[in-house]
């Protein structure tokens, strides 16, 4: 049984007649008393018995009219909401992404997303890259915002900007804000520092960024939260890295490093699960993100 032999079947219930359903579905006579005989041999009943010049339906045809209304009803439904339109897309958009990014960089974007889709249900849960990947690939999410790398085979990824990741320690009185001082590498040996848990992606490229220039950094501390570092480090508790923006006015009692001769960098992107049939809602939010970002 398939949908199309529903629609010429329902169509000459309508009309009750072979040759008006023909018109209607766009068919000939010939191809419609076809998909007649065939979907009665698929149901094993009969559907039409002659009445004169005209047809009239079984017992079984008016049972099956009741069930073929409903099926293609929600057909109709099913077809409405998953058709490739933003304007007639009423399913609710869950949009993941970091804490440090939703703060200091998703502000004016997702103002802007408000304002564009006032109809929209946005929901917006904050999570680390790796379980915003999962819930990508699990297709609990429609897009994030993730730190790279990540692997990359069932995701479709969109370039964002890169950020510094700058690094930090108590300031000895009130800063100048301004300076960033340079530190050698052999300094850092053995200090203590406060950094992410070492789940995330941004642990990661420090500890990687670490090894690489030789610094066995002491961490007494680990935290999801940036804004509780900062408050740790100003505290006196020890040093750490933290996104450049998340750092921008920041407290006196702070000061700004850099190894001397080397920066390190984050990558920032757009994530969403890779299908051949995309969602155009999850197309255009995109756009506007990344859109609203490469302005600010």
């Amino acid at each position: 049984m398939e949908l199309g032999q529903l629609r010429v079947f329902l169509a000459v219930m309508d009309t009750a007649s072979v040759t008006r359903a023909a018109e209607l579905v766009g068919l000939t006579a010939g191809a419609v008393s076809q998909q007649l005989r065939a979907l009665g041999a698929d149901l094993g009943v009969e559907l039409f018995v002659r009445a004169g010049r005209k047809i009239a339906p079984t017992a079984h045809a008016l049972r099956l009219a009741e069930h073929a209304r409903a099926v293609l009803h929600q057909v109709g439904r099913m077809e409405q909401e998953f058709r490739k339109d933003e304007a007639s897309d009423n399913r609710p958009f869950h949009f993941a992404t970091g804490a440090t990014a939703l703060i200091y960089r998703l502000g004016k974007p997702l103002r802007l997303l408000r304002r564009r889709f006032p109809q929209t249900e946005i929901l917006v849960t904050v999570a680390a890259t790796e379980e915003i990947v999962a819930g990508l690939l699990a297709r609990r999410f429609d897009l994030g915002l993730i730190s790279m790398p990540v692997p990359e085979d069932k995701l479709t990824i969109l370039p964002l900007f890169e950020e510094e990741l700058m690094g930090l320690r108590p300031a000895h009185g009130r800063s100048g804000g301004a300076k960033i001082v340079q530190l050698p590498p052999e300094q850092l040996n053995d200090a203590p520092f406060l950094l992410y848990p070492p789940r995330s992606n941004m642990r990661l490229s420090i500890d990687t960024f670490f090894h690489q220039l030789g610094i066995t950094p002491r961490v007494i501390m680990e935290a999801d939260d940036t804004e509780a570092i900062k408050r740790l480090v100003e505290s006196g508790f020890g040093y750490s890295m933290l996104p450049e923006f998340s750092l921008r006015g920041q407290s006196r009692f702070l000061e700004l490093f850099r190894v001397a001769g080397q920066r390190l960098f984050r990558k920032q992107a757009l994530a969403m699960p890779r299908t051949e049939y995309p969602r155009a809602l999850t197309q255009s939010i995109a756009r506007e993100i990344q859109g609203a970002l490469a302005r600010s």
